[in-house]
C-alpha cells in the first residue's frame, strides 16, 4: 500500500482517503494500485458492504501526477496501474460513496461519475484540463458524462475544460448533495452506513440493475486509454505540459 492512500474500516464501510496534501492529492501510480488492491480487497470481503472515497480538506485530487506523465511522454513505460484501478472502479460490486471538498482535477472529477453517491462543499469546483493539456477525456467520461448530464453540459466540462461549481455539478446530475465543508465526512458516513444497512443481494440486485452492465463502459475506458497512451507521446502533449510547468 501507498503512504499517499490511507485505508480503514468503520464496520461494513471501506474508507479510502487520498493523503498526498502537500502536492494537492496528485495521484502517483503506487497510489493507484494502493487504490485498486483496497477496492478488490473490500468487493472481496463479505463484511464490507460499501466503499468510500475521501480526499483531504481543500483538494479531493489535482488529477495525475505531473511526474508519472512526464515520464511516459518521454517514452517510458507504466501506467498499468491505472488501468487496473479505473477497471477495479467501473467493476465496483459494493455502492460507492464519496466526499469532495475544494479541488478536483481531472481523475479527481471522473472518480465520481462511477459512484453512487457524491456529496462535495461549496468551495468545490469540479474540471477536466484533458484537451488543453493534449490529452483526451478518461476513466469511461466520454460515455458516462454525456449519459449524465448531456451532451452539451459534458462537452463544457470534458471537451472545453470549464470548470463545473459543485451547484452547478448538482443540478447536473454529476453528484448527489452540496453540503457544509464541516458536514462533509458527516453526510458521507451517515450515507454509506445506511447503505451497509441494506439487505445486501437486494441492494447489490438494485444497484446493477440501475447500473447496467458493465461492458460498455470497460471497453470505453480501453478505448480511452489507448488514445491517452499515444496522446502522452504526442509533440502537441509535450508542449502544453512544458508550458504548463513553466508556469508553475
Amino acid at each position: 500500500m501507498s503512504e499517499h492512500v490511507l485505508i480503514e474500516r468503520r464496520g461494513a464501510v471501506l474508507v479510502i482517503r487520498l493523503n498526498r496534501p502537500e502536492k494537492k492529492n496528485a495521484i502517483t501510480r503506487a497510489m493507484y494500485a494502493a487504490m485498486a488492491e483496497a477496492l478488490k480487497a473490500g468487493d472481496a470481503d463479505e463484511a464490507v458492504r460499501c466503499h468510500v472515497l475521501l480526499g483531504q480538506p481543500g483538494a479531493f485530487s489535482a488529477g495525475n501526477d505531473l511526474a508519472d506523465f512526464m515520464a511516459v511522454a518521454a517514452g517510458g513505460e507504466g501506467g498499468e496501474e491505472v488501468y487496473d484501478f479505473l477497471l477495479a472502479l467501473a467493476g465496483a460490486e459494493k455502492p460507492l460513496v464519496s466526499g469532495v471538498d475544494g479541488i478536483a482535477v481531472g481523475i479527481g472529477t471522473t472518480i465520481h461519475m462511477h459512484c453512487d453517491l457524491t456529496f462535495a462543499t461549496p468551495a468545490t469546483v469540479f474540471s477536466t484540463p484533458f484537451v488543453d493539456l493534449g490529452l483526451v477525456p478518461e476513466a469511461g467520461s466520454s460515455l458516462l458524462g454525456p449519459a449524465i448530464m448531456g451532451h452539451q453540459r459534458a462537452f463544457a466540462l470534458l471537451v472545453a475544460a470549464e470548470g463545473l461549481p459543485a451547484q452547478d455539478a448538482c443540478a447536473a446530475g454529476l453528484i448527489h448533495r452540496v453540503v457544509g465543508q464541516d458536514e462533509l465526512e458527516d453526510a458521507v458516513f451517515k450515507a454509506a452506513e445506511a447503505l451497509a444497512a441494506k439487505p445486501p443481494e437486494a441492494l447489490r440486485i438494485a444497484r446493477n440493475l440501475l447500473r447496467g452492465p458493465r461492458g460498455d463502459v470497460v471497453a470505453r475506458i480501453r478505448e480511452e486509454g489507448e488514445h491517452f497512451r499515444a496522446r502522452l507521446k504526442s509533440d502537441e502533449a509535450r508542449a502544453a505540459f512544458m508550458a504548463f510547468m513553466s508556469r508553475k
